[in-house]
């Protein structure tokens, strides 16, 4: 028998409807419904039913409520008279989610189900309802029967009833309509009666988040790619937490599975690795597994069939294991349906889905994935002649060799595919051979391998073989650059420069190519020579030579930018004609020495050239870099709208490059300019995306790729995409971590801000609060105030009063050694006021408030004092003043509460009411304090509006608001006329100034309160 009392039960029913839905929220329910059924207390134990049945409702146990329901509603049977309105009502609206509860249990026979509906539709009748919740369940019921045609009429009677208070809301009959057209593979009218939701104009609990989830694939298959991405961003933040929303959560694993992002996919699996368990709810379980299915599925498909996946019944699995175990359950569950259905429907539905193809290669999503784990990459199998190649091998390496000559980026591509061929290692092209020597000996040189010396020395030798001594010119020169890349000592590097240089000399006049391999040498010596020269100079000066504080070297180091600019601007002149090209790269050289040197100007006007000459030269993609580093040297100078053309050029000519890094500087460039000018933000944000997207292909997540993100973020925001751009930040959050104590502080305090605006008080808390934690040790104590003054908002908008009152004490201390922000520094005075008096009015917490509010008052007026115009600070003293009065008259209906409650205990105790009265939690005020109070409520009032009708037609809302307050406090003294004449005079001075200046609200309002006051007090 239960130990617990009314009021204990009472008290734990209130704790459990604010609970999160779940397991534990279910079992205290359970615990809550027995006590009170102990207790014979029949009002309790309806209550307790009735929150037992919401319990299960917001869980993966909703089936459960059958039991719980069936009570109740046999205790409205026994006596209808003991439900009120709202009790009879409640009933009635279960009588839904009972008929959707049937449905999901394929252990109650059809015979059943169709029995619950009937009786649903008798009592609705009976009660007066309209027919269109029993018509809605019909047809769901129809649709897992298979009976089509039943559904369909159903359908129609649906929609043509007549909508009452027992009808869903508008959220939840539009998610219905819209699955009901996607199931009949109408996708764009199911999106289309979606709109109403996705657009926000509808709501409820748990919509958007079901039809958000819903709407995914429907949304990809149409093409309409910015929208899906927005609804999984949007949507699975909505969902994540909630129980009841586990098969929306499928949903948004199953779309990553199917659009290339199969990473998303597993971690979100990771995410609800707790639920991936039976459920009580079979078709919760069905809805859910199906999707991780799609993704387990692909996964295999994809080769990572024997990676670890997610625990399932106390054991490890790998993804194949996982899926075959999920896919067993699963298919045993949809064959109880169908046994109970009478037909194969659910099967059906669900062996479709999990069965379904992708629908896009990959859709960025703009959050931060962890890539999959690396394959073991398989043995280089025999090769073999391709069935019908594309065109033949002569032609195939032409085009490589013509595309390596140009410098095109996808010559790497073209070697690649000839490296393929048989004939390439049949011996009976060595030049092919040789040519796809020098490609791979290349390519170790860019990885730094440690062979690439010894490849390159081979390709050397195999060209002299064949007489090609251009390509082993070139490939002598490509060793001198090893050497210079692996810090080669001075003497033997020159060496090597000296061996390329004559090898190129040696050509024959007449080879095309000998202008352009000198001037390659060339210029890589001027390169050479200027570092080599900068490393001299830094030894000399370690040796001691020059002046102290190194004033020798720093001129050495000037000497040594203008002699490398002699020799660049030497070369230009000389090879300007010949080799636009390679004159393009001097060009730039000499742009970024022009930039180091302090001089952007004459930085932006060479790069400017260096592009233009790769562009006239035919290769427009050697033209992306100066242009993108010419856009931020010109977002430098404030010139936006040059360097947005700069960026866009740049993307322009990106098109053929093959360079991962670069697509994603470009467009990361691009969006920043455009986010910087505050005009395009859509497109700044797509930029972004890609940029992020391509970051991540080149395995610089971390880097660019959280760069891009968090610019993503910010254009989310700007576009009021609030849940998109938290989501982006959040999963690159801790790459940001590690980019400075800078950006970290700023991540944080950008993230507290969107979680803010999310509502989220506790999630918005703790980044201020770790953003305070990161500067505490900075010199200024103005940005560590800010966010403990920001946590603290936070903070008491949870809820949290001692965690606010830290807070807040904090950010006191940190402005008071600041001692430049009286205004932060008074509203953090007055909220510790109000803070005082959040749980309980005491006659205390008022003096402490009181006091608080009188700190205030003391550091406006010393500011005044030192900046009498100071409109700001004058404003903020007004509203002190106003503060304090309504401080005052908190305590004053304290007072008016603790009366009424003693009269309300005397009535229903008798003699005990005078007891009650004096255990209230501040001490009863006599008539004269009363008194006291109003008048210096009255007094306060009056001081603030004052002030602000100094302050000007700006203030007059707050003005009216203070001449308002203080009329009705007359009226509580028992001078209404007096009230009258307060806010009289007011509204004579508004209609004495210019159309337009005051709100169209206030004299309305002025004239009621007038009225109302004249009235009482006749």
């Amino acid at each position: 028998m239960s130990t617990m009392t009314r009021e204990e039960i009472e008290r734990g029913l209130a704790e459990n409807r604010q609970a999160p839905g779940g397991a534990a929220r279910n079992a205290h329910a359970e615990a809550l419904s027995a006590a009170a059924e102990a207790t014979g207390d029949r009002p309790l134990f309806r209550a307790a039913l009735d929150n037992q049945i919401n319990a299960y409702l917001y869980s993966s146990e909703s089936p459960k409520m059958l039991v719980p329901f069936a009570r109740l509603l046999q205790e409205y049977d026994k006596d209808p008279a003991a439900f009120d309105e709202w009790d009879a009502h409640s009933l009635f609206w279960q009588f839904k989610w009972i008929a959707s509860a049937i449905g999901h249990s394929p252990e109650i026979p059809l015979e059943s189900a169709a029995g619950w509906l009937d009786e649903m539709e008798r009592r609705y009748r009976i009660a007066g309802y309209s027919e269109r919740p029993v018509r809605e369940a019909e047809l769901w019921l129809a649709d897992a029967t298979a009976d089509d045609e039943r559904a369909g009429r159903a359908y129609t009677r649906w929609q043509t009833a007549d909508r009452d208070d027992m009808s869903d809301c508008h959220a939840c009959e539009l998610n219905s309509q819209g699955h009901y057209a996607m199931l009949r593979g109408d996708d764009a009218e199911a999106l289309e009666v979606w709109q109403p939701v996705l657009s926000g104009e509808q709501t409820c609990a748990e919509e958007p988040h079901r039809i958000l989830a819903t709407s995914l694939l429907p949304l990809v298959r149409l093409g309409r790619f910015d929208e899906a991405r927005s609804a999984h961003l949007r949507g699975y933040r909505l969902a994540r937490d909630k129980e009841s929303l586990l098969p929306s959560v499928g949903r948004h694993i199953e779309f990553c599975a199917l659009t290339g992002n199969e990473s998303r996919g597993l971690e979100i699996l990771a995410e609800h690795a707790a639920h991936v368990a039976p459920l009580a709810n079979l078709s919760d379980q069905l809805a859910f597994h199906g999707g991780i299915l799609v993704l387990l599925r692909r996964l295999t498909e994809l080769g990572h069939g024997q990676s670890p996946a997610v625990p399932y019944e106390g054991s490890p699995r790998t993804v194949s294991e996982l899926y075959e175990a999920l896919r067993a359950g699963s298919l045993e569950i949809a064959k109880r349906f169908d046994a109970r259905n009478g037909s194969t429907r659910v099967s059906e539905r669900f062996l479709a889905r999990i069965g379904g193809a992708p629908l896009t290669a990959v859709l960025p999503l703009g959050v931060r994935s962890s890539a999959l784990a690396a394959l073991p990459q398989p043995g280089p199998a025999p090769a073999a002649r391709p069935a019908a190649p594309a065109e033949g091998f002569a032609e195939l390496v032409e085009r490589a060799r013509a595309a390596r000559d140009l410098g095109h980026p996808g010559a790497d591509a073209l070697w690649e595919e000839v490296a393929l061929r048989p004939e390439a290692t049949a011996g009976s092209d060595p030049l092919a051979a040789a040519d796809v020597a020098d490609h791979r000996a290349l390519a170790a040189a860019r990885a730094g391998a440690a062979d690439a010396p010894e490849l390159l020395a081979g390709v050397r030798e195999r060209y002299r073989e064949l007489g090609n001594a251009e390509r082993a010119a070139l490939a002598e020169l490509r060793l001198a650059t090893v050497a210079a890349q692996s810090g080669t000592e001075a003497g033997e590097l020159r060496g090597l420069l000296a061996v390329a240089l004559r090898a190129a000399e040696a050509l024959d006049a007449d080879e095309p190519l000998r202008t352009r391999r000198i001037a390659l040498v060339e210029l890589t010596g001027i390169r050479v020579e200027s570092y080599l020269r900068s490393v001299e100079a830094t030894e000399d000066a370690g040796h001691g030579h020059g002046h102290a504080d190194g004033q020798e070297h720093g001129h050495g180091h000037g000497h040594g930018h203008s002699e490398l600019a002699a020799e660049l601007t030497a070369f230009a002149d000389a090879y300007a004609a010949a080799l636009p090209d390679v004159v393009a790269e001097a060009e730039e050289m000499l742009g970024r020495l022009a930039l180091s040197q302090g001089d952007p100007e004459r930085a932006v006007t060479l790069l400017a050239a260096a592009a233009d000459r790769s562009v006239a030269a035919g290769r427009p993609w050697l033209a992306v870099d100066p242009l993108v580093l010419r856009a931020g040297v010109l977002m430098s100078l404030d010139r936006t709208a040059e360097a947005e053309e700069s960026a866009r050029a740049g993307l322009t000519h990106a098109a053929e490059v093959t360079g991962t890094e670069a697509q994603g500087v470009v467009r990361l460039t691009l969006a920043d300019i455009l986010l910087g000018r505050g005009e395009a933000d859509a497109e700044a944000a797509r930029h972004a995306l890609e940029a992020a997207h391509w970051f991540d292909q080149a395995g610089l997540t971390a880097d660019g790729g959280a760069q891009a993100r968090l610019l993503l973020a910010r254009c989310h925001a700007r576009q009021g995409h609030i849940a998109e751009a938290a989501e982006v930040l959040q999963s690159t959050l801790p790459d940001l971590l590690e980019h400075g104590e800078g950006q970290a502080v700023s991540a944080r305090e950008f993230l507290g801000d969107l979680l803010r605006d999310l509502n989220d008080p506790r999630g918005a808390a703790e980044q201020y609060l770790l953003a305070a934690e990161l500067s505490e040790d900075w010199e200024d104590p103005r940005p560590q105030a800010n966010f403990a003054q920001a946590a603290a908002d936070q903070l008491s908008e949870a809820r949290l009063v001692p965690e606010a009152v830290a807070a807040y004490e904090r950010a006191l201390d940190l402005r008071r050694r600041s001692k430049d922000a009286p205004v932060a520094e008074v509203r953090i005075l007055r909220s510790l006021a109000w803070l005082g008096l959040r749980d309980v009015v005491t006659d205390a917490a008022v003096a402490g408030a009181r006091a608080r509010m009188g700190e205030a008052a003391e550091v406006l007026t010393a500011a005044l004092a030192d900046a009498p115009e100071d409109r700001e600070a004058r404003a903020e003293l007004a509203e002190t003043w106003n503060q304090l009065a309504q401080v005052l008259d908190r305590r004053v209906r304290a007072d008016e509460e603790a009366h009424e409650e003693a009269d309300e205990e005397a009535y229903q105790e008798g003699d005990q009411g005078e007891e009650a009265r004096g255990s209230g939690p501040a001490e009863p005020l006599g008539a004269a304090e009363l008194e006291a109070l109003r008048l210096e409520e009255i007094l306060l009032w009056e001081r603030a509006a004052a002030l602000h009708a100094e302050l000007g037609p700006d203030h007059l809302q707050a003005r009216f608001q203070c001449v308002n307050n203080a009329a009705w406090t007359e009226h509580e003294l028992g001078r209404p006329e007096a009230g009258a004449a307060r806010v009289s005079a007011l509204a004579a001075e508004v209609r004495a100034l210019p159309e337009g200046v005051a709100p169209e609200w206030l004299l309305e309002s002025a004239e009621r309160t007038t009225e109302h006051l004249l009235r009482t007090s006749s």
